[in-house]
């Protein structure tokens, strides 16, 4: 019997990657959702016998699908694929009714075990004279479960050389000036999404604490124009600031760490640091959360593309100072950046802390023909 099989993510990139995962000769019908809303009209309209979901989503996120699911009392079973890897992501949504918990990208053994441990897909060639379990049997057995552990395994790395972009998508790219099209965009959005889950389970186990994860901001503009493109975060609050800059074959940018004045008793408390501004208290805290967000966002990203950053020393860009003062000095130093923001904030602690990565012009070159395999 045919599967009606809904992949509901945001991510036209990440949407593909779990469709290209999906055990091979599994008799399914797929459907797309690209955010919870379009998730829950299409398991009402049933196309949604199983669920693929991310958590991440606009208008509707993953939680939120996940709760309608219930009150509604809709007839899917989910597996959530999500970068928040957080342990508390994973207990809410199994206390809401998923299945399985699978961390991006997705690894095409990990999904089919998964999928296999709820007989939702049974491999025909299994030697076995058990009859298969359908559907509706997983359904219901799906009503009594509990939880599944978080799976854990390590995915490997993009291999680039096992995956070189066509010779028509580098011409693409290497005939026309650099822009950043709406696919391309995707590809770093989602890049971006699971580097910031990482980072973001890092400074969840350091505080104790469930971090709220954005969606992450990417634009390329002029370097002139970033000060004016960080307005709707600076809030009128005072800020202080690190910067770190760092380096691969043909790539080069700098990170910034922004974090909210206001912030410091709070994070100085959940960190158990006595908290004295006149000590140095502030910058020995500015420094540790750059430490773990910068590196873990870069490592992140170097996993998924399969390229080595050499990071320099952090230095540190001001104290106590607006935004648009904090990155000043840094908008003289080229013409044209990839900016990658992300907005962390700790679940009810007043806790702003904004992440900026930023690509040179020239890293574009080399970082669109690392990404073009991925959207053909």
């Amino acid at each position: 019997m045919t599967t009606k099989l809904l992949i509901c993510d945001d991510s036209n990139m990440a949407r593909k990657q779990v469709a290209r995962s999906l055990p091979d000769g599994w008799d399914v019908d797929i459907s797309f959702a690209a955010d919870g809303v379009e998730g829950i009209e299409a398991i009402k309209a049933g196309k949604g016998d199983v669920l693929l979901l991310d958590l991440n989503m606009p208008k509707m996120d993953g939680y939120q699908v996940l709760e309608a699911i219930l009150a509604q009392d809709l007839p899917t079973l989910t597996i959530v694929i999500s970068g928040d890897i957080q342990p508390e992501a994973h207990q809410r949504v199994t206390s809401l009714g998923a299945l399985g918990f699978i961390k991006k990208p997705v690894n095409k053994d990990i999904l089919t075990e998964v999928l296999s441990s709820y007989g939702v897909f049974t491999n025909k060639t299994s030697d076995t004279d058990d009859e298969p379990e359908t559907l509706d049997s997983a359904l219901n057995n799906a009503a009594v479960a509990s939880s599944v552990d978080v799976i854990t395994t390590p995915e490997k790395p993009i291999n680039t050389q096992d995956n070189v972009p066509s010779n028509d998508s580098e011409a693409r790219f290497a005939e026309s000036d650099i822009t950043l099209s709406t696919d391309i965009r995707d590809c770093y959005q989602e890049i971006a999404n699971v580097a910031m889950g990482r980072a973001g389970d890092l400074l969840a186990r350091l505080l104790n604490v469930f971090v709220e994860l954005p969606i992450p901001n990417v634009n390329f503009i002029e370097v002139s124009e970033l000060r004016m493109a960080l307005k709707d975060i600076e809030n009128h609050e005072s800020t202080s600031g690190i910067c770190q800059g760092f380096i691969s074959a043909g790539i080069s940018g700098e990170a910034l760490l922004i974090l909210n004045d206001s912030s410091f008793k709070d994070v100085a408390s959940l960190m158990n640091y006595q908290y004295n501004a006149d000590m140095g208290t502030e910058l020995e805290l500015l420094m540790d959360l750059a430490n773990v967000l910068i590196g873990a966002c870069l490592k992140g990203i170097s996993e998924q593309l399969d390229i080595q950053f050499s990071q320099g020393h952090p230095e540190v860009l001001g104290q106590h100072r607006k935004i648009s003062d904090l990155i000043a000095n840094n908008a003289n130093k080229w013409k044209k950046t990839l900016a990658i923001e992300i907005s962390y904030s700790i679940e009810n602690y007043p806790i702003k802390c904004d992440l900026l990565l930023l690509f040179t012009e020239k890293s574009m070159q080399t970082l669109n023909n690392k990404l073009a395999y991925l959207i053909e």
